[in-house]
């Protein structure tokens, strides 16, 4: 089994209910919640003409491998109505591979560690509140290093009381 951190995002129509929706079906399909971070109310990065997100990251266990999991995230993905029609557009639900253990994948179709995570505020902030002393497999740098090192981005806690 590998602790996994993936992050959630969603800005259209009921953003708690989309990733809780996404959360409960990656339970159900090999991936076991250990935490969630409180949710996040982020603004958008690259597209900006749209809704702010709401954002958090889960700590999972799982036996799937890496391509598994992408996958099985890709469907759940597909399943809550997530349409990519713009880069870093409005989506239902968008979920990333941060962390795979200490694992480092590039293949054509996946990279782990993820490789914005280290610049976005958004991913940053849940999962230092998980994990401040998780180290990024590449640089070596600690969540609380590499959060203290980005600059901008609005990210503000929600008072969404999480219970995952």
């Amino acid at each position: 089994m590998k602790r996994v951190y993936l992050g959630f995002g969603s800005n259209i129509g009921d953003r708690e209910k989309n990733i809780r929706a996404a959360v409960e079906r990656l339970q159900a399909s090999g991936a076991k919640l250990l935490r969630l971070s409180s949710f996040y109310e982020t603004e958008p990065v690259g597209y900006e003409k749209q809704r702010w997100f709401l954002n958090c990251v889960g700590e999972f266990e799982t036996g799937l491998f890496p391509l598994q999991l992408l996958h099985r995230t890709q469907k759940i993905e597909i399943a809550l109505g997530r349409k990519r029609e713009i880069v870093n557009g409005p989506r239902t639900i968008d979920i990333d591979i941060l962390l795979y253990g200490d694992a480092v994948v590039n293949t054509g179709e996946l990279e782990i560690p993820h490789p914005r995570f280290r610049e976005r505020r958004f991913v940053l902030a849940p999962l230092a509140e998980l994990n401040p002393a998780l180290r990024d497999p590449v640089t070596g740098r600690s969540v609380a290093q590499l959060l203290e090192a980005v600059e901008g981005q609005a990210v503000r806690k929600t008072d969404s009381e999480n219970k995952g």
